[in-house]
């Protein structure tokens, strides 16, 4: 008989929570969920490893969760670390609905917003604190919140909030942190920096890895189009506007801030809608944009990395690097945008003959050739990574050519 599949109702997860998975119609843990579910109720620390999109926040909330419900009540029991606002705001709306119906307050601290409405909500007191590392420094600096009652620290996203620069403030919120603690690390690639810092706060931590970290998820169709730079703005018009394509949303990845106006402000002009999102908009108009995005008011969304890491929007059709990422990882970051939840996606790669460093980077990682498209417009660019079958045939070739020569 086939192995029957796990449900939630396998775990003893309070019926409370229960009821709210229900409601989300969810019954079936994903991979990650079930490895760190068992291990996090009980009370153990945690390193949990896997692609993005695998449902990391659900697994490390419910458990986390329970702890505070089935304790005494305090203030600040769990702190939830994460690197970008974005990414704040999706795990506090997590945590705030099964929180609810266990009867936890919590509060989401970031930046780019006034300070005061955060402070008034800290002063008021809460369970669960959610924030992004610099703005709760500030407030910690202000005496607005402090430790003493914590149980458990979650670093969500924890190697982008390294790459981001973010360790020196870790290093300076961990020094006002209980030791007796649980904590939980959660993350989709496991560089050194990471274990060096898993080693320093964790207690021999469960490491949990679900999936191959460099690798994206077998749904994603990846292409590539070799372009010349210059022509890369009415190639993405000619890839929107295809019909065949039915690009029905569409995350357009790009390298910095200005060229991220510059190109929503050319889709704009062309009659396309479109949002953009990177660090120097207000955090008004990123969620504002994001929200757009998400209810398909906006189709198209132009974004630097801020949006690569953590966000959780379904139904996303396409991903396309406008820009190739020189960071291999980065790279299986923003393609995970699509093809989330069992979902079939597109991620299409432009590269120009002066990215082409990026590109063998990319394939390296990946271990294979991105398949090229054919199509007007295409232009030379050479990788001088040789995939796996080419190297075999290289080596079977250089023997015959010895054996040859020994002969002689």
């Amino acid at each position: 008989m086939p192995e029957q599949e796990a449900s939630f109702a396998d775990f003893d997860l309070d019926p409370r929570c229960l009821r709210v998975l229900d409601k989300n119609d969810i019954q079936v843990p994903t991979p990650i969920q079930a490895a760190v579910l068992p291990v996090a109720l009980e009370g153990r620390d945690v390193i949990a490893i896997a692609q993005t999109g695998t449902g990391k926040t659900l697994a490390y909330v419910l458990p986390l969760l329970m702890r505070i419900a089935q304790g005494k009540a305090g203030r600040n029991q769990l702190l939830v670390l994460t690197p970008t606002r974005e990414l704040a705001v999706q795990v506090h709306h997590v945590i705030e609905e099964y929180g609810k119906a266990l009867g936890i307050r919590s509060v989401c601290v970031y930046g780019g917003v006034n300070l005061e409405q955060q402070t008034r909500a800290l002063r008021r007191g809460c369970q669960v604190i959610v924030a992004t590392p610099g703005r709760l420094l500030d407030h910690m600096e202000r005496g607005n919140i402090r430790f003493n009652e914590l149980e458990a620290l979650v670093f969500d996203e924890a190697d982008r909030m390294l790459d981001m620069g973010f360790l020196p403030d870790i290093r300076r919120i961990l020094r006002t942190l209980p030791a007796e603690r649980q904590t939980l690390l959660c993350s989709a690639t496991f560089p050194r920096e990471i274990e060096r810092l898993a080693q320093d706060i964790l207690n021999e931590p469960e490491r949990i890895t679900v999936g191959a970290i460099s690798q994206p998820v077998d749904n994603v169709r990846q292409i590539l189009y070799t372009v010349a730079a210059e022509s890369k703005i009415a190639l993405l018009l000619k890839l929107l506007r295809d019909d065949a394509a039915v690009v029905d949303s569409c995350i357009v990845f790009m390298r910095t801030k200005s060229r991220t106006e510059r190109v929503a402000k050319a889709l704009h002009r062309a009659g396309i809608d479109v949002q953009a999102i990177h660090g120097d908009r207000t955090q008004r108009q990123r969620q504002r944009a994001l929200e757009g995005f998400r209810d398909g008011r906006f189709p198209v969304l132009v974004a630097t990395d801020v949006a690569a890491r953590g966000l959780d929007i379904d139904n996303v059709s396409h991903v396309i690097n406008y820009d190739i990422p020189v960071n291999p990882d980065d790279y299986i970051h923003r393609i995970g945008r699509t093809a989330r939840a069992s979902a079939k996606g597109d991620a299409i790669t432009f590269v120009s003959p002066g990215e082409h460093i990026a590109l063998e980077g990319i394939e390296r990682a990946l271990g294979t050739h991105l398949p090229r498209a054919e199509w007007e417009g295409a232009v030379q660019v050479l990788s001088l990574f040789h995939a796996p079958e080419e190297q075999a045939a290289r080596k079977r070739t250089a023997r015959r050519r010895r054996t040859l020569l020994r002969r002689r």
